[in-house]
């Protein structure tokens, strides 16, 4: 097993902040081996027969030293604070560079198709932009945050008409049309309960995303 050099005392990190900022590297290096633990304890939630415990290790110190390099004491309270995103954001760029992630945190996941027949994944129905859902959805917390919203944001019919819509909920893909004739109301009807209830997630999300904490620069 390996050992792990002890964390610094928030004044001993306030002194090599301060001595790295002046140029020294030894300060940065102990400001490094000390937060090492750090690495193991992120890299350890990502731990699975098909990713090597050394390769996340070595992946999420990568991203350790990018967060001593860029950390600014004035904008964050802790430096583990800021390191551990930034070693999980390491971590997340890896597994798509692999594109081994799961189908769970997968927003390119199929859920039916559009009007016109083509292929609609769960990031159109959020209706972002492709860079800001890779940036910030792709994690299994936001994924499984979203599937809370499923059930807390939407009231039970919405609930109903967005997993039937669009096959998700373990329910079959249905078209307005079917759905309107299970319901006994209009499919302008159903237009509308869709439109609004993807409007609610919409907002859930982009509050959720402002209150996410602080965002990693690296």
């Amino acid at each position: 097993m390996k050992t792990f050099k002890k964390p610094l005392s928030p004044e001993e990190e306030k002194y090599y902040l301060e001595r790295y900022r002046e140029g020294d590297m030894e300060a940065r290096n102990l400001l490094i081996e000390h937060n090492l633990r750090l690495v193991a304890h992120v890299a350890k939630k990502y731990q699975a027969p098909e990713h090597d415990t050394d390769d996340l290790i070595s992946i999420g110190i990568i991203g350790l030293i990018k967060a001593v390099m860029t950390f600014d004491s004035r904008k964050n309270n802790r430096l583990a604070t800021y390191a551990a995103r930034c070693i999980e954001n390491e971590l997340l760029m890896m597994f798509r560079s692999r594109k081994k992630l799961t189908r769970e945190v997968s927003m390119f996941e199929k859920i039916g198709l559009d009007q016109e027949g083509r292929e609609l994944q769960l990031m159109d129905v959020l209706e972002s932009e492709p860079v800001d859902i890779i940036e910030n959805l792709e994690t299994q917390k936001n994924v499984r945050h979203l599937r809370e919203c499923l059930g807390e944001v939407l009231d039970e019919r919405e609930l109903q008409v967005i997993c039937e819509r669009y096959g998700l909920c373990g329910r079959k893909e249905r078209t307005q049309r079917e759905i309107a004739a299970s319901l006994g109301i209009s499919r302008s009807y159903v237009s509308r309960i869709e439109k609004k209830a993807l409007e609610k997630l919409r907002t859930e999300f982009r509050h959720y995303l402002q209150d996410d904490g602080p965002v990693c620069i690296c």
